[in-house]
């Protein structure tokens, strides 16, 4: 049996799944190997093969049976997978300083490898569970979590830009002002940037600037007895239980997903809209009132867009090695190999 493998390359743990040409995935859930990725890329590269024929064995298949890999890691990389010559949070061993990592696998591998950041793997994988690996469709993917990732997916190809910055969309600059209730709130990013969507929907943004701003007025809450960083980890469980000071805070990162998604609509008039990441990791219900918040921020679309729906991505902690999973279909099937 032919199948492809998608390998998602994180900070402590590397996660993989496995891909037929019938477009099932093998393995359910996490299957996932130790990432010794600062420690260089000799132990990372042997990690990763390692932690592969472990997978394939898992599915009762062979590694010769693998004839593409997809592999993601976070940024910054070049569309292609030379990672940053100034480094990251996780390939911070001075041998990562721009190293080929899709070669290094590809050669170490000896097998074809195509490569994505974290966020364009994330996007790929929640427009596959709407229409499938091979579509005409468009879809715009934001993911919250510590910071914004997301994509861009035109007619099912990831948009990864000259330099592999395509679907950086935590920096689109959104009007942040239109936001009601958020008067003299000055969000800024660590990118330098004020008031771009990362600014507004991620954790960072909840511990530097949302909670902090709504706290002033519940100085008494009991989010403000605790450490910002674990106050702010506790805003999304307390939020989906009613605290009027954590739904507000959700509450301003879902307007503030309504303007980006306006932008968006007008920019590439997709076919969907997906929501993902730690943020709406909660009940169905919760994740409805998000949706319907994201609405109530949008500015007033034309008759024909109004309709766009929006999604939740399902399979968050899976969805980077699926993602890359589905890109290695693609080009195994290019190449005649599936």
């Amino acid at each position: 049996m032919n199948v492809v493998a998608g390998v998602d390359l994180g900070g402590t743990a590397i996660n993989y799944t496995l891909l037929n040409g019938q477009e099932q995935f093998l393995i359910e859930g996490l299957c996932e190997h130790p990432a010794r990725s600062k420690e260089g890329p000799d132990i990372c590269l042997s990690q990763i093969q390692d932690g592969l024929k472990i997978a394939v064995e898992k599915a009762g298949l062979a590694l010769d049976d693998v004839v593409a890999v997809g592999l993601d890691t976070p940024g910054p990389a070049s569309a292609a997978g030379v990672l940053s010559a100034r480094g990251s949070t996780n390939f911070v061993h001075a041998k990562w300083a721009g190293f080929d990592i899709r070669e290094g696998l590809a050669a170490r591998l000896k097998k074809p490898v195509c490569y994505l950041n974290d966020g364009n793997a994330g996007a790929l994988w929640g427009h596959f569970t709407i229409f499938g690996a091979d579509s005409a469709h468009t879809s715009i993917s934001a993911i919250i979590g510590t910071g914004l990732g997301g994509g861009v997916i035109i007619e099912g190809k990831v948009v990864k830009g000259r330099m592999g910055f395509g679907g950086e969309l935590g920096h689109v600059l959104i009007p942040y002002q239109a936001i009601p209730g958020i008067e003299g709130m000055v969000p800024n990013c660590n990118c330098g940037r004020v008031g771009d969507l990362e600014s507004l929907c991620s954790l960072g943004a909840i511990e530097r600037t949302l909670l902090p701003y709504f706290l002033r007025c519940a100085p008494g809450h009991e989010l403000a007895k605790l450490d910002p960083h674990q106050a702010a980890k506790a805003v999304r469980g307390m939020a989906e239980k009613g605290d009027a000071v954590c739904r507000d805070v959700f509450r301003v990162q879902a307007r503030a997903m309504g303007l980006f998604f306006d932008e968006m609509i007008n920019t590439f008039d997709p076919d969907a809209l997906i929501i993902g990441g730690g943020a709406i990791e909660t009940s169905a219900e919760f994740q409805q009132w998000f949706i319907e918040e994201t609405r109530a921020g949008m500015p007033g679309q034309r008759e024909e867009q109004a309709d766009i729906p929006i999604y939740i991505m399902p399979n968050g902690d899976t969805a980077g090695a699926r993602g890359a999973a589905i890109e290695a279909l693609h080009l195994a099937r290019e190449s005649g190999l599936i």
